[in-house]
């Protein structure tokens, strides 16, 4: 039963964190006509982050609410693959198929699933789906990878699907936010960047 109420309370808390968070929303830069929904056009919060920029540092949390920075893989090639939510298809398919991926990569490199989702949900989808070779994050707390990457959706509190490769000098070494929330990310491309940006 205490660890039922440390669970919720944990939840509670990441909720108000959210919120005072998203208050600085009105602080971020506004880019249109980058992404569509079912073909309506959808605004993106945060800087234009581009190939060859410095990756932005970010604080994201796991399945137990542990804070987890991108920092922490310095050194590391890793693939970031951000979804709206894991309850979706699309999303669903495209984190099963980098999971599957894994294993046909070089050792080494971290493969990283990143929605709004919370960790509840995220943890229920990954035993369900068996998704068990990515690091599954949420950014439901600080929402500092949407708002640092430029991929945070105006007034839906979502990521855009996009791809991020950071390789091993911290760099972006590629980019892909595809331009229609529905549709799959560039797989093979992404997965070419990152075993090249592993080198």
């Amino acid at each position: 039963m205490k660890n039922i109420s440390v669970l919720i309370a944990a939840a509670l808390c990441a909720g108000c964190a959210c919120f005072t968070q998203g208050g600085n929303n009105m602080d971020a830069q506004e880019r249109k006509g980058l992404v569509t929904m079912a073909g309506a056009p959808l605004s993106l919060l945060g800087p234009d982050v581009n190939v060859g920029d410095t990756a932005p540092d970010f604080r994201a949390v796991d399945a137990g609410f542990k804070p987890v920075k991108l920092a922490d893989f310095k050194g590391r090639a890793c693939l970031i693959s951000a979804v709206p939510s894991l309850d979706t298809g699309v999303c669903a398919a495209q984190t099963k198929r980098f999971n599957d991926e894994v294993k046909n990569l070089p050792p080494g490199i971290a493969v990283i699933t990143i929605s709004m989702d919370l960790p509840f949900a995220q943890k229920r989808f990954c035993d369900s789906e068996k998704v068990d070779r990515v690091l599954v994050l949420s950014d439901h707390v600080w929402r500092e990878f949407g708002l640092g990457y430029g991929v945070l959706i105006k007034d839906m509190g979502l990521l855009a699907r996009s791809i991020f490769v950071v390789g091993k000098d911290g760099r972006v070494a590629y980019k892909e936010i595809v331009p229609e929330l529905t549709q799959h990310p560039d797989y093979n491309a992404a997965l070419a960047a990152a075993r090249k940006a592993a080198k």
